[in-house]
């Protein structure tokens, strides 16, 4: 897994803006089963002084899992964030923040679903 840290050794002082990537590959180390791929931007401003590093991180992107009702592939777009203090390592933040931002009921919207599982569960 790719590491979504922020190495303090260079970093300078002042506003950085850090660029990640989070896939498929970043859930399965994650033991996750019900994402079935990934395609994350994480963009992260870091704000280094002497003594604190403060961060703020946006992820946008797509995910993609099983629709409830028709168990076909489901693509939901995530737009979430977060805000640290004094903190390096984002890894788990990141898993977190995604899992979190996904709605309890994953539904295809109106008229999206396999219409052939649809017809099955009209009866």
């Amino acid at each position: 897994m790719q590491p979504f840290e922020i190495s303090l050794r260079g970093l300078k002082p002042g506003r950085s803006v850090i660029n990640w990537h989070a896939d498929t590959e970043f859930f399965k180390d994650f033991e996750n089963q019900e994402i079935l791929s990934a395609d994350l931007a994480i963009v992260c401003e870091v704000d280094y002084l002497e003594r604190s590093l403060d961060v703020k991180c946006s992820i946008d992107g797509t995910v993609t899992v099983i629709c409830d009702r028709c168990l076909e592939p489901l693509d939901i777009d995530v737009h979430t964030g977060f805000d640290a203090h004094d903190q390096t390592e984002f890894s788990q933040d990141i898993y977190d923040y995604v899992c979190a931002s996904l709605p309890m009921i994953r539904v295809h919207a109106d008229g999206g679903c396999n219409e052939e599982t649809i017809k099955y569960l009209k009866r």
